[in-house]
């Protein structure tokens, strides 16, 4: 039997993986800088509004983060669970989502080669 923590390394390593394997750098870069950024937005403005922030004003890469995360934690739209749970519901749900981005931060720098000290400027091996 696996623990939560490792179900979630086993899924988010194949997802960032599939990424990994794409010629397209800079969405491997935005993708990894948005999984560093993520829990900074929601512990600075709640899960709701740092969700509907990227998927407003994110671009594709980053829209996909999102899509992971809500595949990996079992909610189909994270931005409308997020905008329409109850608040036990909510904090569960953030909870779950916080500790999913441990994984993505982890795989973004040793799979996409993101440096979270480069502050926008991450690299990545081309």
């Amino acid at each position: 039997m696996q623990t939560r923590d490792q179900k979630y390394a086993v899924e988010v390593f194949k997802q960032v993986s599939e990424l990994a394997d794409s010629p397209e750098v800079a969405k491997r870069r935005k993708y990894g800088s948005m999984a560093h950024r993520l829990p900074i937005l929601i512990r600075t403005a709640g899960l709701a509004q740092a969700v509907s922030f990227v998927e407003s004003r994110g671009d594709e890469a980053q829209k996909l983060l999102l899509r992971h995360l809500g595949a990996l934690v079992g909610v189909e739209n994270l931005g409308e669970k997020s905008r329409t749970a109850s608040l036990q519901e909510y904090i569960k749900l953030t909870q779950d989502v916080m500790d999913a981005l441990v994984w993505y931060k982890r795989f973004a720098e040793s799979v996409l080669g993101v440096d979270a000290s480069l502050d926008g400027e991450e690299s990545v091996g081309e």
